[in-house]
Formats: structure tokens, C-alpha cells, sequence
């Protein structure tokens, strides 16, 4: 019988290429320990991004694989997560107890952008990550529906927030703060003001990832965020017909401009399914999202159904994510949130938090 060596299992485990990482385990230095005894092989894995809808076939793939090595007569994998901090534009601060921030984005209004982040945020959560969620339309925010809340945030010092914790993710809008009907007459100064309070002043609890729901166009708050904020990333949501990508675009570009990585593009109401007959049909065209992914260089992350139930479930307060869990349309946006998530562990991390103040008395 051959022995087996950590060289002839590493060789292995080269075979099998990440789909979230989109390289190989021992490249993408995730494999943190290799302990053979005889042909007993066990493997430690530590992965950057929450992966706990994708463990079990991560763990079954590896085992099958290391098991075929010649000499080897059994396969233990451990598998766990640690999300680290990752680089934001220069000279922005980071935020205390927020790790990494992902702004949402859409160049035009309907496209389904303030359901695809609560659903994102949802999806983080659901794989194991700690996850908020920040409203950042002013003029019409939406979350507080979305995630059937309608209490006031606590403030114990009178200075800072509270955030409001429903499904496990912690959410701040200023529709927590002002009643639902009541419109938003501000001027920009006054917008960029709200926002900046929103996210400095909002007692955020050790958090992998905020999501920022940004409201639609290049305006103020864009601008604020760009300028201000920490992003570590950012997600363009689209629809596949023409107008809807023309606008897109520009977001893209807006990002690119300020010098915040894409991690992708996320195509919605990408293909109708008629619930009486299961007929398909691509009602706001075709291919869209993947044309414009190729043309910028982008990732396409993920494309969502046009499906009733996902605008019944915010409109009710219950996302798809959490209102049926093992449901089709959940299970996309999960499978999106650890692209997204991978996508972001492979950039370079910030190391800045970790250094103490120098101060020079």
C-alpha cells in the first residue's frame, strides 16, 4: 500500500475548483490543516465567506476525491467560516462593529431592489453570517414593511440608536423613526445629514456584513456614501429589458469612478412562470443581465423569477428567504449571497482596525 503524504493530498484537492472562490482550495489558502495517521486523512478547511447551505456538498465532493488517493482508507472534513474585514475606498474610516458594507444598487426605481437586499441580508444571515441592514432611501424607505416592523428604535443615551432586530438581522430606516404616510420634503443637505446620522449613530452589534438599500440614480445619498461611507463592495440589481440596463449601467460606472469594486450583477424578474400552467416566457426580454456582465467584466450572480410570492412575502412582512426557507426562490437568493460573499473574501483585507491609535503626547 502507497503512504500516503500531505503532497499526494494537496495534489488532490487541487482537482476541485471552488465555485464561490472560483479557484482551488489550497490557492485560495483555505486548507488550514492536513493530519494524515496511516490512511486515515483528516482536513481542515476555513473558508472566508458563510457557507452553511453549501457545507454538506462542499464536505462530500472533498471526501470522495481525497478518498480515491491512493493509501488512504478514510476521509474526515471539518469545515468553518471566519469573515474577516476587507478594504474600502482610501482614507474612509471604518465603522465600529461593522466588518464589511455592501451597497445595493439600481440606476432606475422598480426593478426590485429594496426586495433583493432584505432577501440578501436574509440569505447572509441564513448561511451563518451576522448581518444589518441600513434603508438608505430617505424619500421612500421600504424595509420597515418589508421586515414587519413598525416600532420605534430604543435610544438609552439619547445620542445613538438601537437597531431594530426582527429575523435576526439588524435593520435601521428613518420609516422607524417618522410614520409611514409621512412624506419627506428635505433638501439634500438635510437627506445626506439623515443618512450620515443612520449609519454612525446606530449602535451596530459586531456585524460581517451591513447591506446598504440605496435608493435608485447617482444623486446625494450616492455621492454621501461614496464619499463618507466604507464599501467594501457593491451589487447593481437590473432588470433584463433595455432601459433598465441603460440605467444600470451608470450605477456601475458610478461605482467604478469611486473606486468601489462590483462584486456583481443580479438580473431580476429575469423569466415569468405562469402559476396555473408552469408556462415560461422571458416577458421583460432576454439576457439582458449576462450581455451587460460580459461587456463590463462583471459577474452575473444570479437571475430571479418574476414570482408572485416574492412580492407577497415582503408586502406581508415574511421575505421569501425566511417565509419558505427550503422554497425554490430562496434557495437562489442564498446560492447569490455566497457568491457575493466568496467574491468579497478574495479581495484584500483591512488591517487598520487592528493597529492601536499612535499618539504622540
Amino acid at each position: 500500500m502507497a503512504e500516503v503524504t500531505r503532497d499526494s493530498i494537496e495534489a488532490k484537492l487541487k482537482e476541485y475548483t471552488d465555485p464561490y472562490l472560483e479557484k482551488d482550495l489550497v490557492s485560495a489558502k483555505a486548507i488550514k490543516d492536513i493530519n494524515i495517521d496511516g490512511g486515515a486523512v483528516s482536513i481542515d478547511i476555513v473558508l472566508g465567506f458563510p457557507a452553511k447551505g453549501y457545507v454538506d456538498t462542499l464536505t462530500e465532493k472533498l471526501t470522495e476525491l481525497v478518498g480515491g488517493v491512493d493509501g488512504v482508507s478514510g476521509v474526515t472534513v471539518n469545515v468553518s467560516s471566519k469573515i474577516a474585514a476587507h478594504k474600502a475606498q482610501k482614507g474612509v474610516e471604518p465603522i465600529p462593529g461593522i466588518k464589511n458594507v455592501i451597497a445595493v444598487a439600481s440606476g432606475k426605481g422598480g426593478v426590485g431592489k429594496s426586495t433583493t437586499s432584505v432577501n440578501l441580508a436574509l440569505a447572509l444571515s441564513a448561511e451563518g453570517a451576522s448581518v444589518g441592514i441600513l434603508d438608505a432611501d430617505i424619500y421612500g424607505p421600504s424595509q420597515p414593511r418589508m421586515l414587519g416592523v413598525n416600532q420605534r428604535p430604543e435610544s438609552p443615551d439619547g445620542k445613538t440608536l438601537e437597531p431594530i432586530r426582527s429575523y435576526d438581522v439588524q435593520a435601521m430606516s428613518i420609516g422607524f423613526l417618522v410614520d409611514e404616510e409621512t412624506p419627506m420634503i428635505w433638501r439634500g443637505p438635510m437627506v445626506t445629514q439623515a443618512l450620515n446620522q443612520l449609519i454612525n449613530d446606530t449602535n451596530w452589534t459586531d456585524l460581517d456584513y451591513l447591506i446598504i438599500d440605496l435608493p435608485p440614480g447617482t444623486g446625494d445619498i450616492q455621492l454621501t456614501l461614496a464619499q463618507r461611507i466604507p464599501v467594501s463592495g457593491s451589487v447593481i440589481v437590473t432588470t433584463p429589458q433595455d432601459i433598465a440596463l441603460l440605467d444600470a449601467r451608470k450605477a456601475l460606472k458610478m461605482f467604478e469612478k469611486v473606486e468601489v469594486p462590483v462584486l456583481g450583477v443580479i438580473e431580476n424578474m429575469s423569466i415569468h412562470i405562469c402559476s396555473n400552467c408552469g408556462h415560461e416566457e422571458h416577458i421583460f426580454g432576454q439576457g439582458g443581465g449576462a450581455n451587460m456582465s460580459e461587456e463590463y467584466d462583471v459577474d452575473l450572480l444570479g437571475a430571479l423569477p418574476l414570482d408572485m410570492s416574492i412580492r407577497q412575502g415582503t408586502d406581508e412582512g415574511k421575505p421569501s428567504v425566511v417565509a419558505d426557507p427550503e422554497g425554490r426562490v430562496a434557495q437562489i437568493y442564498r446560492e447569490i449571497a455566497r457568491r457575493i460573499a466568496g467574491k468579497m473574501s478574495t479581495q484584500a483585507k483591512e488591517y487598520a482596525s487592528k493597529f492601536p491609535n499612535i499618539v504622540i503626547s
